[in-house]
């Protein structure tokens, strides 16, 4: 009629409970290798030899029109013209690095004459590109008016 339910001192009997670790081994695994991938990562370093900054030489302040186009014109004489003023040809390099500092667009319009010396516009576009114009459009025909 009644239940029999064991009481102390009895034989202890049954399945006694246990924690699987294979899910928690394989996932600090996985940790483990992550952290031996990224590690190396955050370590590497690049030395860069910076130049040192220049107090001596200070350039102008930018020309007025640093927001028109700049085209540098060689007429048929070699006169060199930036947007139709003047220059000489051992001044164009700094004229040219004057402008491009003060502009985000670093484009020279090339307008060469006819009757130009092609030597005198290579040179001036050599002078161009190492005064800092990365792009050069060469400008071949005039619109009509």
């Amino acid at each position: 009629m009644g239940m029999s339910v064991p009481q102390g001192g009895g034989k202890k009997g049954g399945v006694a409970p246990s924690m699987n670790v294979t899910p928690l081994v394989d996932v600090v695994l996985v940790l483990l290798i992550i952290f031996m991938v990224v590690t190396p990562l955050l370590a590497k370093q690049l030395w860069l030899n910076l130049p040192k900054k220049d107090d001596t030489a200070k350039l102008a302040p930018p020309p007025i029109d640093a927001d028109k186009p700049v085209v540098l014109t060689v007429d048929q004489r070699g006169v060199l013209r930036i947007n139709q003023a003047e220059v000489q040809r051992g001044e164009l390099k700094e004229r040219l690095a004057r402008i491009f500092a003060a502009r985000s667009d670093n484009v020279l319009y090339f307008d060469a004459d006819d009757e130009a010396v092609y030597a005198v516009a290579v040179e001036a576009m050599d002078a161009a590109r190492m005064g800092g114009a990365k792009t050069i459009a060469v400008l071949t025909e005039k619109p009509a008016r």
